[in-house]
């Protein structure tokens, strides 16, 4: 069972940092640079994937990260960024959420998903 396996706990406590530092570099784009809130999503979330890929090989999965895992692994987040692009659109368009709290709110769905596969990726020889 997922919810038993401690790589999952650290995947969400590496998820914790990764959303904060999205969260801030959102801020930042969207607020104080007043980037458009799509393309200041996009930016924070394409940038944090690099520091995730780190956190990830080394702490939560314990493997040597690698050139083909690195070119590999933003194939976990192409459904994460699917699901939470749509989410924020909605939810400032259609629910008219501030569109400070539409990332917080659409970071919490695609997790089960991403984590499995980027367990894929990041344990494979």
């Amino acid at each position: 069972m997922i919810l038993m396996d401690k790589a999952f706990w650290r995947f969400n406590l590496v998820g914790v940092i990764n959303t904060t530092n999205y969260y801030i570099l959102y801020l930042i784009f969207a607020d104080t640079l007043h980037f458009y809130y799509l393309k200041a999503h996009f930016l924070s979330f394409f940038l944090c994937l690099i520091g995730s890929f780190f956190m990830n090989s080394y702490f939560t999965y314990k493997t040597k990260p690698t050139l083909k895992k690195f070119l590999q692994f933003p194939l976990t987040s192409i459904v994460n960024i699917v699901i939470s692009t749509a989410i924020i659109f909605l939810s400032v368009q259609l629910l008219h959420l501030p569109d400070f709290i539409a990332p917080l709110f659409a970071s919490v769905f695609p997790i089960p998903f991403t984590f499995l596969v980027t367990r894929m990726i990041l344990t494979k020889p």
